[in-house]
């Protein structure tokens, strides 16, 4: 998988690497954070959220690392720490990276507003910090994540698609993500641009921590004040949270309603090819890593990110900001060839293991 992971790093990048190989380009440069020009003896700090999800270890820390790596001819180290989906034990990370005197942090926050004063207290010390993935709080130099209202659009356009004609009829219900991720917010805004006044919406919850136990139990509570029979649909925000809720729909006696989800893990995938999910949100892992590497490197060596963020971000915060949004697929059971396959995500066989087989057969995944 690491090999596939860096072979889609080394081709997948449509971004332009030229800014990390070459001279200051404009007055607007990233000199003005501070940070002393430096060669390719660079020391980067990566913070992720959690664990839980099987992205960050398997996909984002390696292919961030493989691609720091390349940019700096192998002389660049990365630091790592994941907070297990604690703020005030990412705080404490980025205090010991400041500590540490890193040259650059890259941060995907747990608690967007939380890390703000983490975020300055970096940069006081002269060390840039790339956002990552959230949106964090805080004079934040860079930002690469995916377009997240794109992200609820889509996920909210394939929930109608499969409801068809019982959209008009019965209820959906909205399983959002925690209230402290600023991207929950943008999911939750996209997927209502899309549902409002197309369906009913039963019940919907912001499910904390993102977890898919505190999912399940939403679901279980969503069931008993509906009735089985009155859910059509569910809107879930990631695949996590889906496994809950088709585990509290089973449980009920429902099947066959379309649940949505989001990051392709695994799991989710082979729940899509069985058809207990309908659909996830395929993002391309090693597009966002790739120029967060890019980011973090050109602004350690004091270089302009001109050539790789064409746009800007507003925070809360902070106005402007460097930015690239990458887009996003929706994943059914149509293109999984087309999509996580064709990327050297998985492959057929770590999808259509034992009991999957049959259902890979049956949609020509083999």
């Amino acid at each position: 998988m690491r090999r596939a992971a860096v072979a889609i790093a080394a081709g997948a990048m449509a971004v332009s690497l030229a800014a990390c190989g070459s001279a200051k380009e404009s007055g607007d440069s990233a000199d003005s954070t501070g940070s002393a020009k430096k060669g390719d003896d660079i020391k980067v700090g990566l913070l992720l959220p959690e664990n839980a999800t099987a992205r960050y270890e398997k996909f984002d820390r390696p292919l961030i690392e493989d691609k720091v790596k390349e940019l700096t001819n192998g002389k660049g180290e990365v630091v790592y720490a994941n907070a297990k989906q604690d703020a005030s034990t990412q705080n404490q990370q980025v205090d010991t990276m400041v500590t540490n005197k890193v040259d650059v942090l890259i941060v995907d926050a747990v608690d967007s507003k939380a890390i703000a004063g983490s975020v300055k207290k970096a940069k006081d010390a002269g060390i840039p910090v790339v956002a990552y993935d959230r949106l964090a709080e805080g004079p934040i130099d860079a930002y690469t994540s995916f377009d997240n209202e794109t992200v609820g659009k889509t996920q909210g356009e394939a929930l109608l698609k499969a409801l068809g004609d019982k959209a008009k009829d019965g209820q959906i219900v909205m399983m959002n993500g925690s209230s402290t991720d600023p991207n929950a917010a943008q999911f939750k805004k996209g997927a209502h641009s899309v549902l409002d006044g197309k369906v009913k919406i039963g019940r919907e919850y912001d499910t904390k921590e993102w977890k898919p136990e505190n999912a399940n139990s939403n679901m279980e509570g969503a069931i008993s004040a509906l009735g089985k029979d009155k859910i059509v649909g569910v809107y879930s925000a990631n695949d996590g949270m889906a496994g809950g809720i088709i585990t509290a729909l089973k449980a009920a006696g429902i099947a066959d309603i379309p649940v949505t989800g989001q990051d392709a893990e695994l799991a989710g995938v082979q729940r899509i090819v069985t058809g207990e999910q309908y659909m996830s949100v395929y993002k391309p892992y090693p597009q966002e890593a790739n120029v967060a590497a890019e980011m973090a490197v050109a602004l350690a060596q004091g270089k302009s990110l001109d050539s790789i963020a064409k746009d800007k971000v507003d925070s809360p915060t902070t106005k402007a900001i460097p930015s690239v949004l990458v887009p996003v697929v929706s994943l059914t059971k149509d293109n999984i060839k087309d999509t996580v396959i064709k990327d050297g995500i998985y492959t057929v066989s770590e999808i259509c293991t034992g009991k999957y087989k049959a259902a890979c057969d049956k949609i020509g995944l083999n």
